[in-house]
C-alpha cells in the first residue's frame, strides 16, 4: 500500500492543483488576514470538510510533497490534512506559523524525512 507520503505523492500527482487564494489574498472569514503562500485544493478530491484536499504550494517547483499539516479547528469542530507541496523549509515554517499563530488552529506538522 505504501507510506503516508507515498499516498500524498500519488494524490498530488494525479490531481490538478487549483490555487484559489494566491499569496497576499485575504482569508474569506478574516478579511484582514493574508495568505503568506499560495493556497488551494486538489481538484477531484475530498477532504475532511467535504471540499477538495487543501494544499499550500511554495516557490520550489519540482520538490513535491514535503510535509502535511494535520489541523484541528475547535471553533468549527473540524479536522483536516493540508498538503505542503514545493515548499522550502522556510515556507514550511511560515505555513506552520500562519496556521497556528494567525488562524489559531491546533496543528501537528509532519515533515517528510530528509527534506
Amino acid at each position: 500500500m505504501g507510506t503516508f507520503f507515498d499516498g500524498l505523492d500519488r494524490m498530488h500527482a494525479m490531481s490538478t492543483v487549483i490555487i484559489d487564494r494566491p499569496a497576499g489574498s485575504a482569508h474569506p472569514r478574516f478579511p484582514t488576514v493574508r495568505y503568506p503562500i499560495d493556497y488551494g485544493y486538489l481538484e477531484g478530491t475530498t477532504g475532511g470538510d467535504g471540499e477538495g484536499v487543501d494544499v499550500f504550494v511554495g516557490s520550489a517547483p519540482g520538490v513535491g510533497v514535503v510535509a502535511a499539516a494535520v489541523t484541528v479547528d475547535l471553533a468549527r469542530r473540524d479536522t483536516e490534512v493540508k498538503i505542503l507541496a514545493d515548499c522550502s523549509s522556510v515556507e514550511v515554517d511560515t505555513i506552520a506559523d500562519f496556521l497556528t499563530n494567525v488562524l489559531g488552529l491546533c496543528v501537528h506538522l509532519v515533515r517528510r524525512d530528509g527534506r
